[in-house]
């Protein structure tokens, strides 16, 4: 963070909800994953490609997490990036579902938590950025303009 650049409040709740919400992302889906027969038994009916997509997933919550706490405009990017790829898997996640296939309901409501979560961030943190603005200052250059 450079002197003339503050983080605002908000981009620190942001950071530690994405960190947090990170490495319980990686917590869960690694024991559903890597676990004992149990802890794999107890999924139940998980869609392996969400399963999949919300474990490796988690890794670059605490990326972009880690990447708000230092204010960087890359974050913001990657918070929009990681908001477009989730309604994606959301999508295709529901295709599933509508074409008949098995699914527990509780990962209706983790998509959809983790959906409203990165929306939020990545709006906040695009606002502030101008995420895809192409050669436009933003808070976290220098006045010089290089980062």
């Amino acid at each position: 963070m450079s002197a003339t650049t503050q983080r605002p409040r908000w981009a620190l709740v942001a950071a530690v909800v994405a960190v947090a919400f990170g490495v319980l992302t990686v917590i869960s889906g690694g024991s559903a994953l890597f676990g004992s027969a149990a802890a794999q038994a107890a999924v139940g009916k998980a869609v392996p490609f969400v399963l999949w997509f919300n474990f490796l997933s988690g890794f670059v919550y605490v990326l972009a997490g880690a990447g708000l706490f230092l204010w960087k405009r890359w974050a913001a990017q990657l918070s929009a990036l990681l908001a477009i790829a989730i309604l994606v898997v959301f999508a295709a996640f529901g295709w599933h579902v509508a074409s008949g296939g098995a699914f527990e309901m509780r990962t209706v409501g983790a998509m959809t938590l983790r959906s409203t979560v990165w929306i939020a961030i990545a709006i906040a943190a695009c606002r502030a950025f101008t995420c895809f603005v192409v050669g436009m200052k933003t808070p976290d250059m220098p006045m010089n303009g290089r980062t």
